[in-house]
């Protein structure tokens, strides 16, 4: 079975959330006997070509990694806009990416892991061929916060967007109403999903984690890469640099912290996205005076013994996102066997049951998270308690192998509904 996954972006030096969910999607596929080709835009470096020593996860993995050419089709932009909508992977445009998809050989099934002027390509050349085609939701698109929404259009606002041209020639707006099955990580987002479109496969299907990666003690690696770590009382966010995560939520809750904790240290682990907010991140930092309690990681690669280290290094795993459709990390933590407080988005409220694997705060009411934080760091049983369920529940639900074990069916399942349709005899 040879399958084509479709991306928005692919920037190993920018990992997130998204690469690691299909990262470890193919990983399992692989052991199922399944071929995962993955297309994905080039690398905006110079002349194209990434810097010496970079890696690419995903052919590690095991996938083939083709990159095709894409445009950000809106008139106007600084190069500064341009640079960032490419690497939040905004609505791209590729007229590479139709003849690359039209000539791949023994395909046996599209999935797209994005909506927009990519997805609607990919859909109408796997309709084109016969092929079904599968669409994953990873950002969320009906749940999210309007405040998510007005900054994911904010770059485009008031400028001339030639591409939609293009969008309404590929089908962009009808990705979902065509798609043979539409999968989502979030109950929340399916049930509104099936709402707005009763007659269409909606499935649930939730990101895994490899937990044997978190069996070996890690810490080592960890505490040589970041020595601050030393003896400190880590709190760690681990999520890209980006206005979405929320980073300067906690930065700014860290002097309260600070004082109550007196070898606190915040980690930030994560690549910056969004330059000017990391920027301006930087210097609220500074501004507060606390520039030797808060400590920036960078980007890590999946599976870095770093990373693992550091969770493992962590008292509490901390997110204070605004939005998180799943919250892979929340299962990240408890497979490293840490107590988890996230901010109450849909994806975190899926996951955790407040008080029994983990606390859910309001960004509204600092107060609740302070609260539950200061109840972690003092209550060392109950942590552990709450860090066991929730190890517990990843092992139980959310292995690599068996979700993969899954989706391998779903295709085989849509590959012989499309076979009988067009072959009814």
């Amino acid at each position: 079975m040879r399958i084509a996954h479709i991306l928005r972006k692919y920037q190993p030096a920018e990992w997130g959330g998204t690469e690691t969910a299909l990262q470890r999607l193919t990983e399992g596929l692989g052991r199922h006997g399944v071929e995962s080709i993955v297309y994905c835009p080039s690398v905006p470096h110079e002349n194209g070509i990434p810097p010496p020593g970079e890696t690419d996860p995903l052919a590690e993995a095991g996938c083939t990694v083709k990159r095709f050419r894409a445009t950000v089709p809106v008139c106007g932009l600084s190069r500064a806009q341009r640079r960032q909508m490419l690497a939040v992977g905004g609505n791209l445009l590729s007229f590479e990416l139709p003849r690359l998809l039209a000539r791949e050989s023994g395909m046996a099934l599209v999935h797209t892991h994005t909506l927009g002027r990519l997805g609607g390509i990919a859909q109408t050349i796997a309709r084109r061929r016969r092929l079904p085609c599968v669409v994953t939701i990873h950002g969320g698109v009906l749940d999210l916060p309007e405040r998510v929404h007005r900054e994911l259009n904010a770059p485009v606002r008031g400028w001339f967007e030639w591409g939609r041209i293009f969008g309404w020639w590929w089908r962009a707006r009808h990705v979902l109403t065509e798609a043979d099955a539409i999968l989502t990580c979030n109950p929340r987002e399916a049930a509104q999903l099936r709402h707005q479109y009763p007659r269409q496969r909606i499935i649930v299907h939730p990101h895994g984690v490899a937990t044997a990666l978190f069996g070996p003690d890690h810490r080592p690696a960890a505490r040589a890469a970041f020595p601050a770590i030393a003896g400190r009382t880590v709190l760690l966010c681990v999520g890209r640099i980006d206005p979405v995560k929320n980073q300067s939520w906690l930065v700014q809750r860290a002097p309260q912290i600070f004082q109550r904790h007196q070898d606190a240290l915040l980690v930030l682990a994560g690549a910056c996205t969004d330059p000017r907010y990391g920027e301006t991140l930087r210097r609220e930092v500074a501004a507060l005076g606390i520039a030797h309690r808060v400590l920036f990681t960078g980007g890590l690669p999946p599976g870095d013994p770093r990373l693992l280290g550091l969770m493992q290094e962590a008292r509490a795993v901390v997110l204070s996102s605004i939005s998180e459709t799943f919250g892979l990390v929340i299962l990240e933590a408890w497979a490293a066997g840490k107590p988890v407080l996230a901010s109450r988005t849909s994806g975190a409220s899926a996951l955790i049951r407040h008080g029994e694997n983990g606390w859910l705060f309001d960004l509204a009411n600092p107060l609740s998270f302070h609260t539950a934080l200061n109840r972690t760091l003092q209550e060392p049983a109950l942590a552990a308690q709450q860090a066991a369920e929730g190890a517990r529940l990843v092992a139980a639900e959310y292995d690599t192998t068996v979700l993969a074990g899954r989706m391998k069916a779903l295709y085989a399942q849509l590959i012989e509904e499309k076979h009988a349709l067009h072959h009814p005899a």
